[in-house]
Formats: C-alpha cells, sequence, structure tokens
C-alpha cells in the first residue's frame, strides 16, 4: 500500500510540481489549493501525512491543523515561507511532526515525510515485523494489509484509526496511558489540553459499532484498555 499525501498549498507553482515529484517517488498524493478543499478531501479518505502550507488565503494552515488534531493523529508537516523562530515553534508545540520553510528542495521535504511515515509506521508494508493478524471476537486486524475485517468485511480506518487500534490490541488488558498512545501513534507524548487520543479512541469505537465502548474501556483518570482476548495469527 502506498502512503497517501494531502497537499494543502495556495501556490500552483509549487502544488503542481511538488505532487508530480511525489507521485514519481511512489507516493499517492490528493492535492489542494484551500482549507475547505482539504477538509472535503479528509472527509472522503484515509490519508497517512498532510502537508500544510501556513500562510494560506482564507482559514490559514494552522487553523485547519487545530482541526486535524481535534478529529485524530494525523502527522502533519508545516510549509511556510515565514523563517521566524517563533512561527516554527508554534508549529511544532501545536503537534506538528516536521517544519519547512520555502524555498526548499524537494529531496529534502521527500526526506523528511519518509522519516515522519517511519516513525508512525505508515510505511509498515515494508517492515517484516509486523506480519500478524489479530482476531478478537469477530474482528480480524491484518497488521501487513492495514485492513480490519467484521464478520469478513472491511471496516474503513484511516491510518490513524489502525496505528491506535493496533496498539491497543498488541496490548490487551494493558491500561495506556494518553501519552502511552500518543508515543505508540505518533511518537510524542500528550500537552496539557491535547483531545487527540480522546477523540480518535470516540471515532475508533464508532468505526468498531456497538461494541466499541465495551472494546475499548476507558480507565478513569489513567487512560485505556482493550478488553477483549486477542489471538495472533
Amino acid at each position: 500500500m502506498r502512503p497517501h499525501l494531502l497537499i494543502v498549498e495556495d501556490e500552483p507553482a509549487i502544488r503542481t510540481p511538488l505532487q508530480r515529484y511525489l507521485e514519481r517517488e511512489g507516493m499517492r498524493v490528493t492535492a489542494v489549493a484551500d482549507a475547505a478543499k482539504a477538509r472535503e478531501a479528509l472527509a472522503g479518505g484515509a490519508f497517512d501525512v498532510a502537508v500544510l502550507d501556513i500562510m494560506m488565503p482564507g482559514e490559514d494552515g494552522l487553523s485547519l491543523a487545530r482541526s486535524i488534531r481535534a478529529d485524530g493523529a494525523l502527522p502533519i508537516l508545516f510549509l511556510s515561507a515565514k523563517a521566524e523562530d517563533i512561527d516554527r515553534i508554534v508549529g511544532l508545540e501545536m503537534g506538528a511532526d516536521d517544519y519547512l520553510t520555502k524555498p526548499f528542495n524537494p529531496r529534502e521535504l521527500l526526506a523528511r515525510l519518509k522519516a515522519i511515515l517511519r516513525r508512525t509506521g505508515a510505511d509498515r508494508e515494508e517492515q517484516t515485523a509486523e506480519t500478524e493478524v489479530y482476531r478478537f471476537e469477530d474482528f480480524a486486524l491484518d497488521a501487513t494489509r492495514q485492513s480490519l475485517l467484521h464478520k469478513g468485511k472491511e471496516v474503513e480506518l484511516t491510518s490513524g484509526d489502525f496505528r491506535l487500534l493496533l496498539a491497543l490490541v498488541q496490548r490487551p488488558a494493558r491500561v495506556l496511558t494518553r501519552d502511552q498512545l500518543l508515543d505508540l501513534t505518533k511518537g510524542r507524548e500528550a500537552g496539557p489540553f491535547d483531545r487527540a487520543i480522546d477523540n480518535a479512541i470516540l471515532r475508533l469505537r464508532k468505526k468498531l459499532g456497538e461494541d466499541g465502548p465495551r472494546l475499548i474501556r476507558t480507565v478513569h483518570g489513567a487512560g485505556y484498555s482493550f478488553a477483549a482476548e486477542v489471538e495472533r495469527a
């Protein structure tokens, strides 16, 4: 499965050549010009990394990133024409995975994207260690294909959903804190007001159907625990 990137960049002179370059390098790329089109793309597809231009007409990249963060744990790389440290720091404090200043070499962007994909596990098809299928109740989670089946029918998961569910099923009955889940799925710790994991858990429970709240148990004041028995094939 090729990594799927979302690029949000209002300048066609940057957006179009960048899309072509990354596609030649084996990526799937959805490239849009503004935050509104990005929201449409996010609602209709699963992505592994979002590349966001900070300075855009209308809603800027920081505002869009806040919405993405509230919705889940999609990795974010910011692009900016500003080189000031304060802009970079604000971006990183918001939970961005990386930050690149324009003008940039596309090869450097590719290297940074690959580093994010390795860190978050979105390039897992190249890793031989994760070839197991995890079975619990009527579900089967395939770690190689990054797919979830329920009674033989596929359940649509984003890359963030998959990483979160995999982290849980690999550690059944163990209480995992928000910091641990963020570290396992994104390689970072939670901030004091970070609700990314709570929102991601809520979304994942819905995708697991009526059994979601029972399978993913809230341990008040501690974190979350996967309550089902898991068999690894």
